[in-house]
């Protein structure tokens, strides 16, 4: 905004997210809801890597248990603490038992020799952890296939139990997943649809100062951009941030419960990731600010340059005003790609401190395994926890940058919402219902910055049903005047009365409901005709839509339209004429029927004739009504009640065409001087 100095920002400002915070509190049950959906299917996450390592160490690694193979076919384990098979001597027959031996990768049943040998291949001393080679006789035979999967049916029932409660839990966690998405992204929607309102309606109370100071594009950058990441905040940060808080303490805990020793290898690398993830931070926060920046300069440069867009090729500037864009373009590219290169920096730094782990868990893990102290199953587990304890790291860090990018964008809504430059109604405001018309203006002072005052004493009468007409050099303070009347802006000093009250105890809306102004220069909506007459006001028919038209004979161009009222209008009636925009705004105004008009150079741009044909419907409007004409042809207000003359801000002469001419004083210059003019032409 060009009244926007440079301010301190802050990466994370509490005052601002207390704020934001106020906006989620009407759906806080709806968001304590998701965030519980999310910490659950988060739980399953979690169980997954346990189920897993469960079917290695029980199905799949734990290939020397000892078992016993009966006579009726059914498989005991017996003593599972040993890898042995342990000593079956005194047996009351030969070959009534038999131990299952596993070499090789394969299943082999043994059986004595004799009496004085042993079966046990293997011992594990419990000394010294060593394994003691005490006899290799044995006779062994490989088991046929059928013996193979009797053997291992408690494995495979296992097996597919674990793959069952794996599947189940995946789905679970799918699909409270998917509802947790959809509630969290209606209630982000829902907030940002609030807030959107919240700032299109302030914006709507703010003073026409205001806009004069602040380019529309920085305001439409408010409403839409800056909104659209407030929405990522709502919807990403807030509940993954504690989604991804919950992984690293579920996880922490699971590989402490697992492994003390081999948990603090992992965690040991944390440290860095804080140092990095700290030095990032410090370099980005100011970069965001500036991205926001640079994309509210570019959205104010394009909304002014392309409504202006017919003046630059009217005087060839269509490669200067490029080389402009191309400059802030290039401006809002540079800040784009200093924040994709510290974010490019950023997470190649936590992919390696990711690797590291796996080497670490790889190393310090393998080398527990080989020496019993850790299972091949639990070693999966670790290794499924260490790439999903970094991904909720790296998560933290973009939501951070979500986060920056949030702080930033609220900071410019609230400066607009906190902006205060608006006109106030008192506590209590009169709603003026009926208005008879008298206005009155006394001792007034105003400026619209300052002391740089524009009416300076401005005292006079306009009584019912009068038409005065004000004239004065370009700056004399007429149109001021005008808008002052509608309490589009407010003096510093003296006083406004209509019909003797002060124009400050009405209700501000109450008195532009009785006012139809008229500019010269014509907004059109897009839309159509009909939308542009009735401007959203149910309670005009299209009667009386047409009865306006005809009134100022805007009915004679529209018939000739291929949808006659129904014709399409586009962005500012660029389809149209300056006299048929002129004319459609005099219907607009009529059709509200206001009880004072208001003409500001209404006719300057239309046509000798276009004007003869408005004319006799202003003539017959204006009876009974106060009207207010601005004009600089001294020929359209003759026939006026009154004629004040303004030069800097003061007025110099009041009084009739034929009274002011006599006098020979300012109003006579200005006519002899324009109508000198009209004879030369």
């Amino acid at each position: 905004m060009r009244n926007s100095g440079a301010v301190e920002y802050k990466p994370y400002d509490s005052k601002i997210m207390r704020r934001l915070l106020k906006y989620a509190k009407p759906y806080a049950h709806l968001i304590s809801f998701c965030i519980f959906l999310l910490l659950f299917a988060t739980s399953v996450q979690l169980i997954q890597p346990v189920l897993l390592g469960k079917a290695i160490d029980t199905v799949f690694s734990d290939y020397n248990k000892t078992f016993v193979k009966q006579e009726d076919g059914k498989i005991n384990i017996k003593n599972e603490k040993y890898k042995i098979v342990e000593d079956i001597d005194g047996m009351s027959n030969e070959g009534e038992f038999a131990q299952i031996i596993y070499l090789n990768q394969k299943y082999y049943i043994g059986t004595d020799l004799d009496k004085t040998s042993a079966l046990f291949l293997r011992k594990l001393s419990k000394a010294d952890s060593e394994l003691e080679k005490i006899n290799d006789k044995f006779n062994i035979k490989l088991l046929s296939e059928n013996e193979m999967k009797n053997l291992r049916k408690d494995d495979f029932s296992e097996l597919a139990k674990i793959v069952i409660i794996y599947l189940v839990l995946l789905i679970i966690g799918m699909i409270t997943a998917y509802f947790q998405a959809i509630l969290l992204q209606q209630t982000g929607q829902k907030i940002i649809y609030n807030i959107r309102n919240e700032v299109f309606a302030h914006i709507e109370k703010l003073s026409l100062n205001y806009f004069n100071n602040n380019p529309v594009g920085a305001l439409v950058t408010r409403i839409t951009n800056d909104t659209e990441t407030l929405n990522e905040m709502y919807t990403s940060v807030i509940a993954n941030s504690i989604k991804n808080v919950f992984i690293l303490v579920g996880i922490i805990i699971m590989m402490f419960k697992l492994s003390s020793r081999l948990a603090f290898m992992v965690l040991s690398i944390v440290p860095v990731i804080i140092i990095i993830t700290l030095i990032y931070r410090r370099f980005s926060t100011e970069n965001f600010r500036q991205v926001r920046t640079k994309v509210s300069s570019v959205n104010a440069f394009l909304s002014e340059h392309i409504q202006g867009m017919k003046i630059i090729q009217i005087f060839a500037s269509e490669k200067k005003v490029y080389n402009d864009f191309e400059s802030k373009n290039k401006e809002l590219y540079k800040a784009n790609m200093k924040a994709l290169i510290l974010f490019g920096i950023y997470k190649p730094l936590m992919y390696a401190m990711y690797v590291v782990g796996i080497c670490l868990v790889l190393g310090f893990g393998g080398n527990m395994v080989l020496k019993g102290m850790l299972t091949i199953g639990t070693l999966v587990i670790f290794l499924q926890y260490n790439n999903r304890f970094f991904q909720p790291i790296q998560e933290l860090a973009e939501q951070f940058n979500i986060l920056q990018s949030a702080m930033a964008s609220a900071e410019k809504i609230f400066k607009v919402l906190d902006c205060e430059d608006y006109i106030h109604n008192i506590e209590k405001p009169k709603v003026l219902e009926e208005i008879n018309g008298e206005i009155e203006f006394k001792n007034v002072w105003f400026a619209y910055e300052e002391d740089d005052y524009v009416l300076r004493d401005v005292s006079f009468k306009v009584n019912k049903g009068e038409t005065v007409a004000f004239v004065g050099a370009t700056g004399a303070g007429k149109t001021s005047i005008l808008n002052l009347i509608s309490r589009y802006y407010d003096i510093q000093k003296g006083e406004i009365l209509i019909d003797g009250e002060n124009v400050k105890n009405y209700d501000k809306t109450s008195i532009r409901k009785h006012v139809g102004q008229m500019l010269q220069d014509v907004f059109l909506f897009t839309g159509n005709i009909n939308s542009n007459i009735r401007l959203r006001n149910k309670d005009i028919s299209d009667e009386e839509i047409i009865e306006a038209a005809k009134y100022v004979n805007a009915d004679s161009f529209i018939q000739k339209l291929p949808s006659k009222y129904e014709e399409k209008v586009y962005e500012r009636g660029a389809t149209f004429s300056s006299g048929q925009r002129q004319l459609l705004s005099f219907a607009r105004t009529l059709v509200s029927k206001p009880l004072i008009l208001i003409l500001d150079e209404a006719t300057a741009n239309i046509d000798t004739e276009t004007e003869q044909l408005i004319q006799d419907g202003l003539v017959k409007l204006m009876k009974g009504h106060t009207t207010l004409v601005v004009a600089h042809r001294l020929s359209t207000i003759q026939h006026a009640d009154k004629i004040v003359v303004l030069h800097k801000g003061k007025i110099r002469e009041i009084g009739n065409h034929q009274e002011l001419l006599s006098r020979k004083g300012m109003y006579y210059k200005l006519y002899q001087l324009q109508y000198k003019d009209q004879q030369l032409v």
